[in-house]
């Protein structure tokens, strides 16, 4: 049996998807919703859905002995990062190296890296005149969104899609197939 936390900045879509996904796994058990803002919605579908949630700070975050014994408390032996905002400290990376992923709403190794996240990427989509857009699953790595490729989804875009079009198309395909990914990666991790 795996123990999930899912480290979430935002509204949660992705992480409700993933908790839902997993709600009867003999294999996968989420076991914390963590995230460095109080006002994440996230937190609030979390909460209705029974699962444990801890806010953590960006100072706190960074803080190793904060950090590591709330995971063990929680006894967390892999990581999904559903829409979170903060870098992620070396020390972490270390304690879960092979067992941390990342989900990034367009096709590294474009559109990715320091401020290219939610809106501004669909918008940097836009501007570049992409015919396609899609997400990332990667492990995580120091540098940011750089780390290796699991798996990649592609939606065709439209000249005419706004920066809006552009977002709802690349969400559809993450509540498609971000859990089954997750799923796969759990799998090949064995028990």
């Amino acid at each position: 049996m795996r123990h999930l936390a899912i480290f979430v900045s935002g509204s949660g879509t992705n992480c409700e998807n993933i908790i839902r996904y997993f709600k009867d796994s003999d294999q996968v058990k989420i076991e914390l919703v963590l995230s460095n803002r109080s006002d994440a919605y996230a937190l609030v579908r979390s909460e209705r859905l029974k699962i444990p949630t801890k806010v953590v700070p960006k100072a706190q975050f960074n803080d190793e002995q904060t950090l590591l014994p709330l995971l063990s408390d929680y006894n967390i032996d892999f990581i999904v990062l559903a829409g979170f905002l903060l870098m992620i400290p070396d020390f972490l990376i270390h304690a879960f190296e092979g067992r941390m992923i990342n989900l990034h709403p367009a096709l590294l190794p474009k559109f990715g890296g320091k401020g290219m996240y939610g809106h501004h990427v669909h918008e940097a989509v836009k501007a570049a005149g992409e015919a396609e857009t899609g997400f990332t699953v990667h492990w995580v790595s120091s540098v940011c969104d750089g780390g290796e490729m699991i798996a990649q989804y592609r939606t065709p875009l439209l000249p005419t899609d706004t920066a809006d079009d552009i977002a709802e198309k690349e969400h559809v395909l993450e509540m498609k197939y971000f859990p089954e990914v997750v799923e796969q990666v759990i799998k090949g991790l064995g028990q």
